[in-house]
């Protein structure tokens, strides 16, 4: 029995094709939204993804505030760190973020962790503090 790993498509074209692409080309394979978007922003893209290539090419980490840049095929791969309001985030660029936004994947509010009431908090602790 073959085990075939199932290699990643997006509209039907491999990683390898759509990077060969450039942003106005490959805005044609994506939703309305972002394809107007990628549109009106290209040269930003554009300038993102040089100035991305510099930056690994002198091991310096790519870092970012643009939370609103549609994520195209000559980015994946590459790892950003996004800004989310308070510190940089992480993000290892793959296939499947192709047509997101970068701060999709940098979530600006933590999950809340509630610790235990303390004293005089509830109703039954109150009698407690006032001792």
């Amino acid at each position: 029995m073959i085990e075939h790993k199932k290699e990643f498509t997006f509209r039907g074209k491999t990683i390898e094709e759509l990077q060969k692409l450039d942003v106005r080309e490959f805005a044609k394979f994506l939703r309305a939204n972002e394809r107007r978007t990628a549109l009106r922003q290209f040269s930003d893209i554009e300038n993102f993804i040089n100035r991305a290539k510099q930056k690994v090419a002198k091991n310096k980490p790519i870092r970012t505030h643009k939370r609103d840049l549609v994520i195209v095929p000559q980015l994946v791969g590459m790892k950003v760190f996004v800004y989310n309001g308070r510190n940089f985030i992480p993000v290892d660029i793959i296939g499947e973020m192709l047509g997101h936004r970068l701060g999709e994947l940098a979530p600006t509010r933590a999950k809340i962790k509630h610790g235990s009431a303390g004293i005089g908090a509830t109703k039954g602790t109150k009698s407690k503090a006032k001792k």
